[in-house]
């Protein structure tokens, strides 16, 4: 939900709107082709192009309530209708297009008509009940054509598959769980927990797709052969992430099983799951990666960008010194270097900081990192994506990637990406911007996700204080060291303010 706020503000903000509209909100809900609402429209029969298209039309749209007054109708919705009060981007869709009488009507004129829209999500085709009354349990999203009228097959065939579909169904929800478990006690990744719990969730509007007394009668512990079943290793786990790598896989397998076994009872369920399937792979690739990072950048706390013309001394003799001052990353920035002298420097810095016992990263560009033996690459937002850049220099090269907003930092998390830079804070001496996210970028990232993220622009040790105060753990400087004569001493005060405080 924070997402589509963000995009709607940032819609106004384009538009020179004096305030967010209804529409903004709309839009940005609908903004990922993948999203729950866009997957709502797409069952619901709705073209997501023309639906757009609607929405940009609307004359005078209203503006939107406080943020609080549509989480509340949303949080209203999913506890009536989910049993639930932490509700989803679906359920926030509905609340939006109901905030206003006058825009529901509008929205519902080029077909996103909020009672159809909740008709399909809740899998009802008569009339939604009064809101008061107690709430019904939640029924098939579609009328499901038993297999026997589907296929022909025998009572005994149709329950060996529902059986089968039972099994797997537990089977996800309980590695998802274990998995939510993980994203939120182990990594304290908000983001990261809000995607598998919207998985979990996923996986409970599937199994809605069959009726329930028909996969509980097909269920059969006792006679179950594979409870005595184990393999070697089973129950040898060392750390949290050895958990959470072992029901990613358990996630994965039980939904191919069940696409499989699911498509007997109709293609919309296998449908479903297959695209499940998809976003776990996706999970998997984000959830290792920040576990991974978080343990290989674990003590990175300052990092420092530098170029050769900006250093007050020799390049070489600045990085030993930043070095020793306790920077542990040294990024070369060179915009002005032809490619024959950029790879040369490149490979110069290498010597140097593999000397001073510390990561060397070159900016925007993949090829000379690879050519250069770096360890890693930089990237902007308008340079080559995450994984471009990891086709060049490799699987094991870290790829950072500077972010400016907290759709970008989730995006950024589910491209694979081995770091964030996360501002700019503050104005640069060495870099222009049109816009400054600020400190309250700095909160919104630290407390969105546990990839390691560095807090960069304009940071020294007169503001150093601030951006910790932020959540910041990492910082990421340029000229307060390059030009600086005592490089090392400023180091060490940047390192020392970033140092945890004695209990």
């Amino acid at each position: 939900m924070e997402r589509a706020i963000a995009g709607a503000r940032s819609r106004a903000a384009r538009g020179a709107a004096p305030a967010v509209k209804l529409t903004h909100l709309a839009l940005a809900l609908l903004e990922d082709d993948e999203g729950r609402p866009a997957v709502l429209l797409e069952r619901a029969g709705l073209p997501l192009a023309a639906v757009r298209t609607g929405l940009e039309a609307v004359a005078d749209p209203p503006d939107a309530p406080a943020d609080e007054v549509l989480f509340g109708a949303a949080r209203d919705w999913s506890i009536t209708h989910r049993y639930d009060p932490e509700f989803l981007t679906d359920g926030f869709l509905l609340a939006v297009l109901r905030a206003d009488p006058g825009f529901e009507r509008a929205a519902a004129g080029f077909g996103l008509d909020a009672t159809k829209l909740e008709a399909v999500l809740l899998g009802r085709t008569e009339p939604a009940p009064d809101a008061l009354a107690p709430p019904a349990p939640l029924p098939a999203p579609e009328p499901v054509t038993p297999l026997a009228v589907l296929t022909g097959p025998d009572a005994g065939d149709e329950a060996a598959a529902a059986r089968v579909v039972d099994v797997c169904f537990n089977r996800a929800r309980e590695a998802a769980r274990v998995l939510e478990d993980y994203c939120r006690f182990a990594l304290s990744d908000r983001f990261l927990t809000e995607q598998v719990k919207e998985v979990r969730h996923a996986l409970g509007a599937a199994a809605a797709r069959l009726p329930r007394h028909v996969l509980l009668a097909a269920r059969d512990t006792q006679a179950d052969v594979g409870t005595t079943v184990t393999a070697a290793g089973e129950y040898d786990r060392t750390t949290p992430a050895q958990v959470a790598v072992a029901n990613l896989k358990r996630l994965q397998e039980s939904l191919r099983s069940l696409e499989e076994f699911g498509k007997l009872f109709g293609p919309e369920l296998g449908r479903d799951v297959e695209a499940l399937r998809y976003r776990a792979y996706t999970l998997e690739r984000a959830v290792v990666s920040v576990g991974r990072n978080r343990e290989r950048l674990a003590g990175a706390r300052l990092y420092a960008l530098l170029t050769a013309a900006q250093c007050t001394a020799a390049l070489d003799w600045t990085i030993a010194e930043a070095a020793a001052g306790g920077v542990d990353v040294v990024q070369l920035r060179e915009k002005n270097l032809s490619d024959r002298e950029l790879v040369a420097r490149s490979r110069d810095v290498r010597r140097w900081t593999e000397k001073a016992g510390v990561l060397f990263v070159v900016n925007d560009r993949p090829d000379v990192a690879r050519l250069a033996g770096a360890d890693g690459v930089h990237l902007g937002q308008d340079d080559m994506t995450v994984a471009d850049a990891r086709r060049v220099v490799g699987p094991d090269a870290l790829v950072g990637v500077s972010t400016h907003t907290v759709e970008q930092v989730r995006r950024a998390v589910l491209d694979g990406a081995d770091y964030l830079g996360v501002g700019p804070v503050f104005p640069s001496q060495t870099k222009a911007f049109d816009a400054f996210p600020g400190l309250e970028f700095v909160r919104a990232a630290a407390a969105e996700t546990a990839l390691p993220a560095f807090a960069l622009g304009g940071i020294g040790p007169t503001n150093l204080g601030q951006v910790v105060a932020a959540g910041a753990t990492r910082v990421a400087v340029s000229s307060v060291i390059a030009a600086a004569e005592e490089p090392g001493q400023v180091a060490r005060l940047l390192r020392a303010g970033l140092e945890p405080s004695p209990l």
